[in-house]
């Protein structure tokens, strides 16, 4: 540990060591416990509303046409709760964040802003005002490579709240929908479940805020976690069409979270790629009424593409020798795919895992399903079919096949903890002997956030969670433990395990691994020698095609 760096000290050193007890029954606080508990420990505020008397004033009688998004964000408060749409750069409010951003932390501060994630620095999105010091508190899923970010939460300088992209959606979409609370299966028995997930530190690296502890309820023999709903002072959104009265059209995988944080916030500001007259969109094509739209603005800041993928429809196609690497990962890959059934609808997790669609045999249909609102997804582009209104869930731009649809993230969470899609492939970085995951942390090297990991493992009953990966680390330590040591991103939720030497069947009620296949020239001892979790071996054990 000494070699690491002191801020991956500081974390690791933060982090509790319990990562999930199985069978503990729920725990009930009574009002008197939960208040005494508070003290004993630090805790963060799930978000901060400004007082009414500092709340910008809405008039419906007048225009809800503003020359400038400058004029947009003169009256916003410090103190505010800001909701920022977008899906990482993607549907972005970038001339409404360089507004805010021109106000300076003299004029404008100490916001809390709620989104998806934080930007990348020096690009655009949140990253721009977290630099200032303008934000003091991020409410988000996922802090992705912004290692400067992740620096400064760290040594003190800004207050993270990790919530799964999920629940997330669900805070944001209860609050203007009037529910106060609501009850979901997401990161039951994780880190988050018992609020030990640190929120603040200081700037000598102590921790003064973790996060808050949720009620937990059973329903038909299954925990749930109580989430309240998130409203917002300000919602900041990006449009394509909108019309004088505030009718707004979205692009595609734009409107991930534009729909939704327009209806929880007070006071909602659309910066529009294209403002019509009233009467010029189809009400059919509406994807956000003027209702809960009061100011809209020029879009004057361009797009970005947070990762340009494409394809080269041209190039040679044929196969060149692979390394020992690629070939380990193909054939991970390869029998992934065979999970995939005709006419399933898949959600393939980021890497590894979305090579499985490569090998999905011809004339065999699956439907895949991207978190961040695609039903139907198809190859990277090429560079002629590029198009920054179109991202996969790890933020590459990717193309739509005939009969997809978009959607924005609470109807894509909704089919996933809904238990619509079929089967979830993730990667993994520990699975135990009784299905547990661990793949969104690393004390001490790695903390990104869980994005929608936690959702997509939370109803395994419905879907079938399968785990691609690597047999080991790269320090060569097992992936496939009898515990998990790392924070869990969900308890019992894994049935299949493939890895580069063999295929694992998970008994996730009673615990156990059932070894059912084995790599080419990979024999039983060899997995053993591999393995840190205890196995059965099938008696009609085959080898992996």
């Amino acid at each position: 540990m000494d070699r690491l760096p002191t801020a991956s000290r500081l974390l690791i050193a933060a982090l509790p060591t319990r990562t999930c007890t199985h069978g503990a029954p729920p725990v009930h606080l009574c009002r008197r416990h939960a208040a005494n508990t508070q003290w004993r420990r630090p805790r963060q505020r799930r978000f901060y509303i400004a007082t009414p008397s500092q709340q910008p004033t809405i008039n419906r009688a007048a225009s809800k046409l503003l020359p400038t998004a400058d004029d947009a964000v003169a009256d916003l408060q410090s103190g505010s709760t800001v909701l920022s749409a977008g899906f990482g750069l993607c549907g972005v409010a970038e001339t409404l964040i360089h507004a805010i951003k021109n106000r300076g932390p003299h004029s404008l501060h100490s916001l809390t802003a709620v989104s998806n994630n934080a930007g990348i620095e020096g690009v655009g999105g949140l990253s721009l005002i977290t630099k200032t010091g303008q934000v003091s508190k991020l409410i988000l899923s996922f802090l992705g490579n912004n290692k400067a970010l992740e620096k400064k939460y760290l040594t003190g300088g800004i207050e993270i709240e990790l919530c799964p992209q999920g629940t997330l959606a669900e805070r944001i979409r209860a609050a203007g929908a009037g529910i106060p609370a609501f009850y979901t299966p997401t990161a039951a028995n994780t880190l988050l479940q018992d609020g030990k997930i640190p929120a603040q530190f200081d700037a000598h690296g102590n921790v003064i805020g973790y996060g808050t502890p949720r009620e937990t309820r059973e329903f038909n023999g299954r925990k749930y976690l109580m989430e309240t709903a998130l409203p917002g002072d300000v919602a900041i959104l990006r449009a394509w069409k909108v019309d004088e009265a505030g009718n707004c059209c979205f692009r595609y995988t734009t409107k991930a979270f534009g729909p939704i944080m327009a209806k929880a916030a007070r006071l909602t500001i659309v910066e529009a790629e294209e403002i019509v007259p009233v009467g010029s969109l189809d009400p059919n094509n509406i994807d956000l009424p003027g209702i809960f739209v009061d100011r809209i603005v020029p879009a004057t800041a361009p797009k970005h593409i947070e990762i340009k993928k494409t394809r080269d429809p041209t190039a040679d196609t044929k196969a060149s020798e692979p390394s020992e690497a690629a070939a380990r990962r193909d054939r991970i890959a390869r029998r992934a795919a065979k999970e995939l059934k005709h006419g399933y609808y898949v959600n393939l997790g980021v890497g590894l895992p979305t090579s499985a669609a490569e090998f999905v045999p011809e004339g065999t249909k699956v439907w895949l399903q991207s978190e961040n609102g695609i039903l139907g997804m198809g190859p990277h582009p090429t560079e002629d079919e590029i198009d920054a209104d179109i991202v996969n869930a790890g933020k590459q731009t990717v193309t739509l096949l005939p009969g997809a649809s978009t959607f924005d993230s609470s109807e894509s969470f909704g089919m996933i903890r809904g238990g619509h899609v079929d089967v979830s492939i993730l990667g993994a970085l520990q699975v135990s002997a009784s299905g547990d995951l661990a793949n969104y942390m690393i004390p001490g090297k790695v903390f990104k956030g869980m994005g929608g990991a936690m959702d997509l493992v939370g109803n395994p009953d419905a879907t079938k969670v399968v785990v691609a990966t690597e047999h080991v680390a790269k320090d060569g330590t097992s992936k496939i433990v009898q515990e998990c040591k790392l924070p869990l991103t969900g308890a019992r939720c894994v049935s299949t395990i493939i890895t580069d030497m063999c295929v694992f069947e998970v008994d996730r009620k009673n615990g156990g691994l059932l070894l059912t296949e084995t790599a080419p020239g990979v024999g039983v001892e060899d997995v053993r020698a591999k393995t840190d979790a205890s196995f059965r071996v099938s008696d009609q054990l085959k080898g992996m095609e």
